[in-house]
């Protein structure tokens, strides 16, 4: 073994002597030419180019011919020369990244005041140290283990090879050196107190093969990442900067082979994939590298109970587990937090029982989705922008798989290896309802849920529907997700009745033609199911006439569609038709119509209202105004103490926290991220909870532990000082590309609205200001902070996208939400969004801030759309300049937007602990 870790530095150590000499030799090159007369230069370069294409083509066609091995071998050499070579270069990037941040302190003059205060974390003025502090986090790392708990998801347990009986284990693979806890970016959290894999089964009670461990720890490439934590700017840039490069896997000689054999016939491999903010994933990382297949073939292949856990954020293309009997089972821990080891060393040894249930569908092929079909990088040729259509419509997920394999059972098996909402348990589970009232208000049933195993366990009871359907009629998916609960810890023939109510218009769909919802007549098929293609019990709901909804039901608002003013064309998904409108990206038009560019580039300024007045001497105080309702005359009393200048400074700077008006009694509040725990994105690290991310938090299906997740935030931003959560994130996992699918829930709405409204509820409850995120439709992270034009129709935005922040204003009663990047029917920060549908049509009563502040953001046009507050890190001074140059021409519009700004960001602190 010691000659192969010699043979293996010293090949690096040739590659790196080649990468050295090929430079000086392209330097000198350079230099040859450099000196050539002007016209011999350019015919020179060209001839040079040309030449190292050549070389390469040849090189390729060289490694073509080779054997297998020496194949695989010189494939490898040449991705080790390709890193060795890129290296300054990605050094380089940093550097860049550094000088640019000089450039701007220097060039923009006060901005650099600005930027290093926000770097710095000056307003981030709280206290993570007192006992209280202390005793919060403690509470905070005991529920972030329930849900890892809970969370996991057993996909496949062939034979009862789980839990094992021989508590010794063959763990193989780099990846099981580097754990993947969490996510990057926003949605990062303190992994300090992370524990290690190794340690975790330690803990357990299971026996890994300390040889096999040394093999791997010995390797230059293996490095532990157990409790790195880079702060969420570093992960940002790391994602700009990354390359799509395979991650290496090293070989196992015969020898560890023979070794790891006679210690155990267990064995266990992790497969993972990496994604950050700012970074989606392409389909080569959501399957197996060559390397780490060959991995899973050598160990299948000599080994009988083989695992594979399944440690990635997106989905992944697993059918490879069905190419060999001898993998057993299948666990997915998702992205489970600092003590999801422990979790999922206590589901190998028995000692938990998992419960949890998959939030996506699981294909064969992570691009057999329609949404995939426009997923990536689209380009305007007359407008300054990219573009993104939504052409799949409703048909998301499971929503396309169960509709357009209806009836086709082969083919929906050829293509789905996992429906939506799998999951296993070491028991078994008898459902009876007992009891069942439904009539045209509500759907109530309860059911008897039996443990009739031999093991105390958990159980998802999950409810879909499926709708009548008029082909050539409103788009309806074959089955959907309405509601769903989870049992208490029934112990072996123990029992449960759980009551399962909705509201009956749940059901509704919208009617894009009519403007309203509908039920329409018909048989209503409610579905008990295991997931959502196994189905254990229906009830059939007759509805003899159509029903319709035209108000919404909280706050009577007439429905109208509201996405429909930039008449921009856009062919849906439609099951009438599906190869006629399947979509595509080969026909898209990349000339923006003149109405697009319009709204893109304008702004209406409503002058014709009146000036209100500031600067009063009322003598109120913030806290006057407590327990008053929104609408109180006495807040315009309040409002108009403020000046101009005094609103202008308090939307301008609302990154991580809201400026104090002392005179006023108004409050510094600091605002923090995120949705796996507090964290200061812009650049430094501090003790807090952390929490599985929220793809995990989902796949508990319960709501209780989303609530009890949201109180523990709550109680630790009371400790910390903290009056503002930006979380949680509740945009759909379109496709399995999306690189903040960690941070976001699932493919359903459902499933989002309730986690979510769950978790906003529990940290609301505490007096913290809950920001709900990102609204609406940012699920691609390519093109997204340069402002991209995101395109679908009215019944998919509200049935899909928008439902669950309705779900989550309406049954959290949340203060505070922020704004996406995209431009929503053509118009960033669109008041038809922000006031229209958010505060008129569902009765939000709080404030907005806008996400990361880009160039394409501006205040005057947030402020007079509904948008109060600006998370600005860099351009402060900037958007001072606009809104007082946008005053001097629009006074009255300006001062109206920026008063109804103060009033909904102070309407949200007051409901804050802050004021207890």
């Amino acid at each position: 073994m010691l000659e192969y870790f010699k043979k293996r530095k010293y090949k690096k150590q040739e590659i790196l002597q080649q990468v050295k000499e090929d430079k000086v030799k392209q330097k000198e090159k350079k230099q040859e030419i450099k000196a050539l007369p002007k016209e011999e230069r350019k015919e020179a370069i060209s001839s040079n180019k040309l030449l190292r294409k050549k070389e390469k083509k040849q090189r390729k066609e060289e490694i073509k011919s080779l054997s297998r091995k020496e194949n695989k071998a010189a494939k490898k050499e040449a991705k080790v020369y390709k890193k060795l070579k890129n290296r300054p270069r990605r050094f380089t990037g940093w550097a860049v990244f550094a000088a640019l941040l000089l450039f701007i302190g220097v060039t923009v003059g006060p901005t650099v005041t600005t930027i290093v205060e926000n770097m710095s974390g000056k307003h981030i003025t709280i206290d993570t140290t007192s006992a209280e502090a202390v005793q919060a986090r403690e509470a905070a790392d005991i529920v972030s283990e329930k849900i890892a708990n809970e969370g996991l998801v057993l996909l496949k347990n062939e034979n009862n090879s789980l839990p094992l009986e021989d508590k010794k284990l063959n763990i193989f693979g780099s990846t099981a050196f580097t754990f993947k806890y969490g996510g990057g970016g926003s949605g990062a959290s303190d992994l300090t107190r992370a524990v290690s894999l190794f340690e975790a089964l330690t803990n357990a009670g299971i026996e890994y093969n300390k040889e096999l461990y040394d093999y791997y720890v010995k390797l230059p490439e293996i490095k532990e990442t157990t409790g790195n934590s880079d702060t969420g700017i570093v992960q940002v840039v790391k994602g700009f900067l990354s390359n799509d490069e395979e991650a290496g896997e090293p070989d196992l000689p015969d020898t560890t082979i023979a070794q790891a054999k006679e210690y155990s016939e267990n064995a266990m491999i992790i497969v993972q994939s990496d994604a950050v903010e700012a970074s989606d994933v392409n389909e080569n990382q959501l399957k197996l590298s060559d390397e780490m297949h060959n991995l899973v073939e050598k160990v299948a292949g000599n080994f009988s109970n083989v695992t594979i856990v399944v440690n990635a954020g997106n989905t992944l293309e697993l059918g490879f587990v069905e190419e060999h009997p001898s993998i057993q089972s299948v666990i997915w821990v998702g992205t489970p937090g600092p003590f999801g080891t422990n979790s999922l060393a206590k589901v190998l040894s028995g000692e938990i029982n998992p419960s949890g249930r998959i939030t996506d569908t699981y294909a064969y092929d992570v691009e057999s989705s329609p949404a995939s079909e426009n997923f990536g990088d689209y380009q305007y040729e007359n407008l300054d922008k990219a573009y993104l259509n939504y052409e799949e419509g409703i048909y998301i997920g499971y929503r396309f798989y169960e509709t357009f394999y209806q009836g086709n059972e082969d083919g929906y098996n050829e293509i789905v290896q996992f429906p939506f909402g799998s999951g296993l348990s070491y028991t078994t589970f008898d459902w009876n309802i007992v009891n069942q009232e439904l009539n045209s208000d509500s759907i109530e049933l309860q059911v008897e849920v039996t443990n009739t195993g031999e093991v105390a366990g958990k159980d998802v009871v999950q409810v879909y529907y499926s709708a009548p359907y008029t082909p050539g009629g409103i788009e309806k998916s074959a089955i959907n997700l309405v509601t769903f609960e989870k049992t208490k810890s029934l112990e072996p023939g123990e029992s449960e009745v759980l009551t399962i109510q909705y509201d009956t218009r749940d059901m509704a769909s919208y009617d894009m033609e009519n403007e309203n919802y509908i039920l329409e007549n018909g048989t209503y098929e409610i579905k008990l199911g295991k997931n959502v293609h196994e189905i254990d019990s229906t009830v059939n709901y007759e509805l003899a006439e159509d029903i319709l909804y035209q108000t919404d039901a909280v706050t009577r608002t007439e429905y109208q569609n509201r996405f429909t003013e930039s008449e921009n064309e856009l062919t849906v998904l439609s099951r009438n038709d599906w190869e006629g409108t399947y979509p595509s990206d080969q026909d898209d038009s990349k000339i923006a119509t003149d109405k697009v560019i319009e709204r893109v580039q304008g702004h209406e300024y409503n002058n014709d209202v009146q000036m209100p007045t500031t600067g009063a001497d009322n003598g109120l105080k913030l806290e006057d105004l407590k327990g008053l309702d929104y609408d109180d005359p006495l807040w315009s009393e309040f409002l108009d103490q403020l000046t101009v200048d005094q609103m202008i400074s308090f939307v301008s700077e609302g990154a991580y926290h809201t400026k104090e008006i002392d005179e006023l009694g108004v409050p510094n509040t600091v605002l923090m991220d995120g949705p796996a725990g507090f964290s200061f994105f812009g650049f430094k690290q501090f003790a807090a909870g952390a929490y599985p991310t929220e793809i995990v938090v989902a796949s508990t299906w319960n709501k209780d532990l989303a609530y009890e997740m949201g109180e523990m935030i709550g109680q630790e931003a009371q400790a910390y000082g903290i009056g503002g959560w930006y979380a949680p994130a509740l945009n759909i996992h379109r496709s399995p590309k999306g690189g903040r699918n960690f941070e976001y829930m699932s493919e359903d709405p459902v499933l989002n609205g309730m986690i979510g409204a769950g978790m906003s509820k529990g940290a609301s409850d505490q007096g913290v200001i809950v920001f709900m995120k990102h609204f609406i439709m940012n699920e691609q992270e390519t093109n997204a902070r340069s402002g991209m034009l995101v395109w679908s129709n009215e019944q998919a935005m509200r049935e899909i996208h928008l439902r669950p922040f309705e779900i989550t204003v309406k049954e959290a009663g949340v203060n505070g939400a922020m704004s996406s990047f995209s431009f929503i029917d053509g118009k960033w920060a669109n008041p038809a969004l922000l006031n229209g549908m958010l505060r008129d049509e569902w009765g939000f009563e709080g404030v907005v801030s806008s996400d990361a502040v880009f160039g394409f953001m501006k205040a005057p046009q947030a402020i007079t759309s509904g948008n109060d507050l600006m998370l600005d890190i860099m351009t402060v001074p900037n958007q001072i300049q606009l809104l007082e140059e946008a005053y001097e021409e629009h006074p009255e519009a300006i001062t109206v937007g920026l008063r109804n700004s103060m009033h909904n960001s102070l309407f949200a602190t007051l409901q804050t602990y802050l004021f207890n």
